[in-house]
């Protein structure tokens, strides 16, 4: 029989392939997924699929087409759907059913039930989803397609438990996707962390256009989509009709008009920030942040990213603030008992437990160190900014996100989530409960650049008194749906829902203004727009909107649980909301029965889990030939790929074989089911490797992975010890700017010390020479001579050392008796720069 595509285990795959349609419309994107599943086996089969998808996104429909016919799927209270579905397949009927995760709001399980020999079916879904701006004022389009495994506390059940995963250039099924553009504010281009088609333009005014991922994706990544606006600030509204079947005065039955706006705040002068807060960074050194930030082997790993990110925050913070480090993993240690003042000493001290810091410390335990923070009472007068770094492998979203909505009134909680495969529900979600912002880092993105802009965020100061005005004509009533925020950022986009009651009038023109408060300033964004009705069959506001309605719901739940409200009466609306957009929620599903077919499937019924990409838990043996480097053993949640199960708190984090001149300092293996083999020490290079040796090793039934290895490494043809390949692991090159930042002191000033006259490329001799002589202390020489290399060759790079900037700045102007037009010409002459004092803000 010929089984088509197999799993690790030998198991046929029934799904053969996915295809996405996605169509951006301004800040919005309307994404169809279609799966095609085939039954190559000899009985009928139940394929169940677990996806990630884009938190906050809107599934509004589910359909299935099997043997010619097509079947619409109707949406129900997730426990009856669930139901009816069993009920389908125990029957020998064939049905589909779409449901979220309970655990995580962007994880969902598709099942494909009964799908009998020798058949094929197709299945759609179709969501829309709001698209963040990024700094450089991309809208970022999202496709989830790497499932991480989520670690899971002990006493629970991880969610990914169930799937299966190959390594990902074996994912047995493809990916296309197209992506057709739209927008009054011009396409100006797209770019992608994954091949593409070029950018084809539809209309002469470069207002649609389309473009398509190139064949072979290898589901080793996320899809990201970078789409660049010709003018990305320019505000637009959309007014859309409702359903005329729909309930009268109901959400779905009259219009909705969505607002799109991206305002332009003045840029923060180093007087306008703010130097006084507490910043707390909570930093993920769990096992999988050992992993590359890209699926190449000489990407940098997450965790020295994360390194090098923490150093220069540490440079930027403002002289005088407080802060502390948490790391945290499976269980989680602070730098200082509680916050610290900024000062040298306090600097120097957390510069050198960050430099040995490592992804060491197990699984991803996030909610423990949150309750501890905000066991701490703030420090009045310093407001707390919690800066959180995780890949986002938890099963605990929702009780971790509750927390921070808990104890949002003493902080704001600014979050990154790193590398492909990190929760959207998590970053997003944390970040929205804490009043702050989010940013992703995958691929290619520098961190420090993202984590630069966010630290401009929780310093600048407070965009306040934000207010929406309408304004209507007689006899309409503008009735808002979502929330106004209670504060903004530079660099923040918003998207507003409003209803529009009364009689429409299509000719008549609307009024909209954006009202805020910045720096004891008032500001107004207006914007006027046409009332007449778009005609979209898709409803992409309203069920936007009524997305809106549900999280604001999903918010209550917490507040009705303390004050003893009716959860019931809660869920309850929730359902009624869901049910009557479409719109998919925690507590429905979607639930879609084939009635047409005439004959029970009467086989038994093999249940398929459709395996995902294993980006995390690939176990490198060998790097360049025969060398051995690193094998890391993670465990996260009920199972191992390729190495039999350990629980999640006994999991071995590395395997290291390393050889140091003559003698191979230790291997240590782990068997998690008949022995413990806690260190083997080959001290002698020159012992031969004979067969008492090999027969001290312990035995088992079956060859483990570690056993392997040691089989290797003690193989007849390796005649010695001396034999054993050495890995070199190279040093690699410090970032000249983040070196020359590390010199930085914690009041903004360099001192005159060989390593800076090195990275100036210029003998002592020559610097002490061009020195003005009215400079007698070299520190005020060294600062101006590094804030002059860094405008003169790291301008590029300005958004990543512009705190590092102000700090050298601030320390400059307060030294008394100083010629700057002196000091710029001779720093000019010694490095072959041509800046002026307005360029260097002196």
């Amino acid at each position: 029989m010929n089984c088509g595509l197999l799993t690790s285990k030998k198991e046929p795959v029934p799904l053969k392939s996915i295809s996405v349609e996605v169509s951006v419309n301004g800040f919005i994107a309307d994404v169809s997924s279609t799966f095609t599943y085939e039954n190559t086996e000899s009985n009928p089969v139940e394929a169940v699929f677990v996806f990630p998808m884009e938190d906050g996104s809107s599934v509004y429909d589910f359909h299935a087409e099997i043997g010619g016919n097509l079947i619409e799927a109707t949406i129900k209270e997730k426990q009856e759907a669930i139901y009816d579905y069993d009920d389908a397949i125990s029957s020998g009927q064939e049905a589909f059913l779409l449901e979220e995760s309970d655990e995580s709001p962007d994880v969902f399980r598709l099942s494909v039930g009964s799908l009998p020999a020798g058949q094929t079916a197709s299945v759609s879904l179709s969501y829309v989803t709001e698209l963040p701006v990024q700094a450089d004022d991309a809208l970022r389009f999202f496709l989830p397609t790497v499932l991480c495994p989520r670690y899971t506390p002990q006493g629970t059940t991880s969610l990914t438990s169930e799937v299966p995963f190959v390594p990902c250039d074996s994912v047995p099924y493809s990916l296309s996707l197209n992506c057709h553009l739209s927008s009054l504010n011009g396409i100006a281009s797209v770019k992608s962390n994954s091949s593409l088609s070029p950018l084809e333009y539809l209309s002469d005014d470069k207002t649609e256009a389309k473009v398509s991922l190139s064949p072979g994706f290898q589901f080793d990544r996320d899809v990201e989509l970078l789409i660049y606006y010709s003018q990305a600030h320019q505000p637009t509204a959309v007014v859309e009709a409702g359903v005329s079947t729909a309930a009268e005065g109901s959400l779905m039955g009259v219009p909705l008009v969505m607002v799109s706006l991206y305002p332009e705040f003045s840029r923060s002068t180093e007087e306008s920030l703010t130097k006084n807060g507490e910043f707390i960074f909570l930093m993920d050194c769990s096992g999988s942040m050992k992993e590359t930030m890209e699926w190449e082997s000489n990407s940098a790993r997450r965790i020295e990213s994360a390194r090098d990110t923490l150093l220069l925050l540490l440079k930027s913070l403002p002289f005088g603030c407080y802060f502390n480090i948490c790391l945290f993993g499976s269980h989680f240690k602070f730098f200082f008992p509680k916050s610290v003042e900024y000062t040298q000493q306090t600097m120097e001290s957390a510069m050198k437990k960050v430099k040995d810091m490592d992804a060491n410390l197990g699984g991803t335990e996030i909610l423990s160190p949150l309750c501890e923070i905000f066991r701490e009472p703030c420090k009045p007068g310093y407001p707390r900014q919690l800066f959180v770094f995780t890949d986002g492998e938890v099963g605990n979203i929702k009780e971790v996100i509750e927390k921070v909505k808990k104890n949002s009134a003493k902080h704001r909680c600014f979050t990154f989530g790193i590398g492909d495969g990190a929760s959207t529900a998590l970053i997003k979600g944390m970040a929205k409960a804490g009043n702050g912002h989010f940013q992703f880092v995958c691929g290619k993105d520098r961190m420090q650049a993202k984590v630069m802009q966010t630290l401009s965020f929780a310093l600048q100061p407070a965009v306040t008194n934000v207010a929406l005005n309408w304004h209507v004509p007689d006899g309409m009533e503008v009735v808002p749906v979502s929330e106004t925020p209670m504060m903004l950022f530079s660099g923040q986009q918003l998207i507003l829902y409003s209803q529009l009651k009364g009689k429409v009038d299509e000719t008549a023109v609307g009024h909209v203004s954006l009202q805020y408060s910045l720096c004891d300033m008032e500001h107004k964004t207006e914007m006027h727009f046409a009332l007449n009705c778009a005609k979209h069959s898709r409803l992409t506001a309203h069920r936007l909107a009524a997305k809106s309605l549900i999280n604001q719901m999903e918010e209550k739940k917490e507040e009705q649980l303390l004050t003893g409200g009716g959860i019931e009466n809660l869920k309850k609306n929730i359902v009624e909301m869901s049910s009557e957009a479409r719109v998919l929620s925690p507590y429905t599903a979607f639930i879609a029965i084939n009635k047409e077919s005439r004959e029970a499937i009467q086989a038994p019924l093999i249940r398929r889990d459709i395996p995902c990409g294993d980006y995390m838990n690939e176990v490198s043996l060998f790097n360049s030939g025969d060398y051995m480097n690193e094998v890391s053993l993670f465990n996260s949640g009920d199972y191992m790929n390729e190495v039999s199960s350990f629980d999640s708190g006994d999991y071995m984090n590395e395997v290291s074989l390393f050889n140091s001149g003559d003698y191979m300092n230790e291997v240590s293996s782990f068997d998690s089911e008949e022995y413990y083999m806690n260190e083997l020490l080959l001290f002698n290079s020159a012992m031969p490797c004979d067969s008492s040796l090999k027969a001290s090793l312990p035995k088992k039934k079956g060859s483990s992975l570690i056993s392997k290895i040691f089989m290797k490494c003690l193989s007849p043809a390796s005649n010695s010890m001396s034999e054993l390949p050495v890995p070199v692991e190279e040093e690699k090159q410090k970032d000249p700017m983040l070196k020359l930042i590390s010199f930085q002191k914690a009041n903004g000033s360099w001192e005159l010390q060989q390593e800076l006259i090195n990275l100036f490329n210029k003998a002592e001799q020559e610097v002490l020479q061009k020195k003005p002589k009215e400079i007698s202390d070299k520190s005020v020489w060294a600062t101006f001579l590094a804030l002059l290399w860094l405008h003169g060759f790291n301008s590029h790079m300005k958004d990543e050392w512009k705190f590092v900037a102000l700090k050298a700045v601030s320390w400059i102007k307060a030294q008394p008796g100083l010629n700057l037009s002196i000091c710029l010409q001779a720093g000019n002459d010694l490095l072959g720069c041509q800046l002026d004092l307005k360029t260097l803000e002196l």
